[in-house]
């Protein structure tokens, strides 16, 4: 609003301020995912070990999730405008110094810098987003974010995995660049701030730096634990046990301290609104799992199928299809259904699609991998956009920084949880599944019996001879037995998300009512 009491009205077409913004945002969400499928390639080309390529993902990850949570303070002090013109400009050229790098200390650092000035582009869209577009638009301008921020890390591995077996995995950085140099003039020439925003910069307070400082250990230390948990074996390692310590000491002395502090750097009393604080919740689930099956997936094909990195990538892709298509239709069903019912459907769909995509077999072909993701993305398209249109729409425009600042991080830092923790889960019952049925591999066990003179048979069928076949053959059962316990282990885990989904239902029905563009109230 401004002094007439008549709301601010940029000079731009909302909709191409939706579109460049966006467009940032949707190239730091694709590097969440893009880089998974490469690390054996960039552990190969600068001669380290897999375990140690990985913190080519952590270091990112954990850059990223800290700066999310202050970025609202730092679009405060600096403009909306010209921060995300800082964070794009600078996510582009570490971008190309990735792309240029020939050391794995050069990797690290550059993605460090790319995670820490990426972390601002996600909830300064959405802020600037909400400031351009009034309260009865923004379902529609969710959409089109939504198309960005649910896709993004769908066709990562699709991207990267191309990239990476066409060219080289310097290319997955170096795409950034064209992308990054657009958005920036693209910004510069269509956005602008509102008068609020203005009116802030002026009387903006010092920065919080203890504020800062319990932030980044609460969140970089439990990044870290959780995504090197399974590498160190969780709480059987001192280094875990200590990364999980300081990073409750962090959230417990730091919730408190920015509950009580004069000047936050980020103003937990933001979550006092109801629908803010449940649509948090359910963005952080809804992130876990979007995440988890983006790499479960292409996971499965690749270790188990023998996909390459650009097949496993596609499987993805008819999913990513099915989305944006999915994602306008139901901006329209907000017109007449109330919003708290769509996120409850949204919960119960995709729920139901992750138990039906527990139904794993050894030999699954690529059509049948392909509907599974495509029914688990026919729930996502009924979360992000009902999600995000009822948490902000009775937050105060003072807030909107901290808003989508926290709303952003719940999203991202439980995406990154839920990539360690899925793939973790894998590995668990892997060795449980396996274990299992290791123990009916027996001489005193019929059914093995049976199938071993069945594979010895098939041996000798096959040219070899009896002896041979002999030898061969309980080789040929375990290794047969290690792809069922993987499959068993995989479908266990869509089991275990198919429950978590479940969350969507309570939390929705307990959101209050607000009124759409077609009048339909949530109550």
């Amino acid at each position: 609003m401004n002094d007439s009491g008549q709301r601010w009205k940029p000079r731009s077409n909302p909709w191409l301020v939706a579109i460049v913004v966006t467009l940032g945002a949707f190239m730091e969400v694709l590097d969440t995912t893009i880089v998974n499928v490469s690390l054996p390639h960039i552990a190969g080309s600068l001669s380290v070990s897999s375990d140690e390529a990985t913190w080519a993902l952590t270091t990112y990850l954990v850059a990223n999730g800290i700066v999310l949570t202050i970025s609202g303070a730092l679009s405060r002090r600096l403009g909306r405008k010209h921060y995300f013109l800082i964070c794009i400009g600078a996510f582009t050229l570490f971008s190309f110094a990735c792309g240029l790098a020939t050391e794995f200390w050069q990797i690290l650092l550059f993605r460090a810098l790319q995670g820490f000035f990426g972390g601002g582009l996600q909830p300064t869209q959405q802020a600037i987003v909400l400031d351009h577009f009034p309260p009865e638009k923004r379902q529609q301008a969710f959409s089109l974010t939504a198309i960005a921020i649910i896709i993004a890390p769908v066709l990562g591995p699709v991207l990267g995995g191309y990239l990476t077996d066409t060219y080289s995995w310097h290319w997955i950085f170096l795409i950034n660049v064209p992308v990054g140099v657009m958005t920036f003039f693209g910004v510069m020439h269509y956005v602008e701030d509102p008068p609020h925003v203005k009116k802030e910069r002026k009387t903006v307070p010092r920065l919080d730096y203890p504020g800062i400082a319990f932030i980044a250990l609460a969140l970089g230390c439990l990044e870290v634990g959780v995504d090197r948990g399974e590498d160190y074996d969780w709480l059987g390692s001192t280094f875990i046990r200590v990364m999980f310590i300081l990073s409750a000491a962090g959230f417990l002395f730091g919730c408190t301290y920015l509950l009580y502090a004069r000047n936050p750097i980020v103003n937990l009393r933001v979550f006092k609104d109801r629908n803010f604080a449940l649509g948090s919740l359910q963005i952080a689930f809804m992130g876990f799992i979007l995440y988890a099956s983006a790499v479960l997936i292409p996971q499965l094909a690749q270790q188990q199928l023998a996909y390459t990195a650009t097949w496993a990538g596609f499987v993805l892709a008819p999913g990513a299809i099915l989305l944006a298509m999915l994602i306008p239709f139901v901006g329209k069903i907000l017109n007449f259904v109330p919003v708290k019912y769509v996120i409850a459907l949204g919960g119960l769909v995709l729920a139901s699609a992750l138990l039906y995509s527990s139904n794993l077999v050894p030999n699954m072909d690529f059509t049948h991998l392909a509907l599974l993701r495509g029914a688990q993305t026919s729930g996502l398209a009924f979360l992000f956009v009902p999600i995000s249109t009822i948490a902000y729409a009775t937050i105060p425009a003072e807030m909107t920084g901290d808003a989508t600042a926290l709303f952003s991080m719940a999203r991202n830092v439980f995406g990154g949880i839920g990539i360690s923790i899925s793939t973790a889960l894998v590995t668990d019952h892997l060795q449980t599944r396996q274990a299992r049925l290791v123990d009916n591999l027996t001489l005193t066990s019929q059914g093995y019996v049976e199938f071993l003179q069945h594979v010895q048979q098939t041996l000798i069928d096959a040219g070899q001879s009896a002896a041979q076949a002999a030898q061969s053959a309980p080789g040929q059962v375990l290794q047969m037995l290690r792809a069922q316990a993987a499959i068993l282990a995989y479908s266990d885990v869509f089991t275990i998300t198919a429950g978590m989904c479940l969350i969507m239902i309570p939390t929705a029905l307990l959101m209050s009512g607000i009124k759409s563009k077609g009048g339909a109230a949530s109550e």
